[in-house]
């Protein structure tokens, strides 16, 4: 029984390894496509929407080197494991988003007021659109993985592909208005910071949950209260207290104090406690592992 959860760990990795290189190679082609058509539609938005786009490269090797490690199970020198790195990781994903996204606001205001010599053309409109459907493929597929097998850097760099979806939107809206007026050409900056703004929303989202866990922020208020209401539900448990949580990746490591009869034998109130702690990783809200205290009820 001891290698099943190797064996699961082992599994969720090879999910994640494929979805994440079928994700590379959707950026690559896609980031070559705008390029493309950026440069023949002369639409510097279609260009910036290019940059984010190869920017999920980086992301997506950062998932495939990153999983072999964070997948790996405890060790003498990692008791607790290595999820730890999965949250750097996501971190990691959240930085190079800002930073793309800092880039591409920078360069769209330094040339608001740049003369357009060519107007964007139909062929920029065409790239955007097609990457909008491919990229809202990969985040699907990408993001039913993450949920599957828990993993907040593999949903991370699914909101990476949907961000590059979504910032294609007012890149179209631009063009399109920059190609039926070319005396509005200059809104093709304008769409060029609005996806630089919605990148930045998006990275903060990814950045913010792997900052406090890095802090140890504990569980929520709720999961505090599940976790009570599980433990004091256990036949001879007649308290509960100093219910300590942290995180740990995807899920919670969960450290609490019972209370049972003081009369008792050592082995029945060991029997309790493995109790509490089978029904707190079964019935609790993702615990991943769980030490329990014995103290007698006064």
């Amino acid at each position: 029984m001891r290698n099943l959860p190797v064996d699961k760990n082992a599994q969720d990795a090879r999910h994640v390894v494929r979805v994440t290189w079928i994700g590379l190679a959707g950026n690559v082609f896609l980031s070559g496509l705008k390029f493309i058509a950026g440069f023949l539609g002369s639409s510097q938005a279609v260009v910036a929407d290019a940059v984010h786009s190869l920017s999920d490269m980086g992301t997506d090797l950062a998932v495939l080197l990153g999983v072999k490690f964070w997948s790996a199970p405890p060790d003498e020198d990692h008791p607790y494991g290595h999820r730890r790195i999965e949250t750097i990781i996501t971190v990691a994903i959240g930085v190079a988003l800002a930073l793309a996204a800092l880039g591409i606001g920078y360069n769209a205001l330094a040339t608001i007021r740049d003369i357009h010599l060519r107007q964007p053309g139909w062929i920029a409109i065409a790239g955007s659109a097609f990457a909008i459907v491919l990229k809202e493929v990969l985040y699907r597929w990408t993001v039913a993985v993450g949920r599957q097998v828990k993993s907040s850097a593999v949903i991370a760099n699914a909101w990476h592909h949907r961000s590059d979806a979504l910032s294609s939107v007012p890149v179209v809206i631009a063009v399109a208005i920059a190609v039926l007026n070319p005396k509005l050409a200059f809104i093709d900056h304008a769409g060029a910071l609005v996806v630089s703004i919605f990148i930045l929303k998006v990275s903060w989202d990814i950045i913010s949950p792997s900052l406090s866990e890095l802090a140890d922020l504990g569980a929520p208020r709720k999961h505090r209260q599940k976790i009570r209401a599980i433990a004091r539900g256990i036949s001879g448990v007649k308290s509960v207290h100093a219910i300590r949580t942290r995180r740990l990746g995807s899920g919670l490591h969960v450290d609490l104090h019972i209370l049972v009869d003081g009369e008792m034998t050592v082995r029945m109130g060991h029997e309790i406690s493995r109790a509490v702690k089978s029904a707190l990783i079964e019935k609790g809200p993702e615990i991943l592992d769980a030490v329990v205290h014995l103290e007698p009820y006064e």
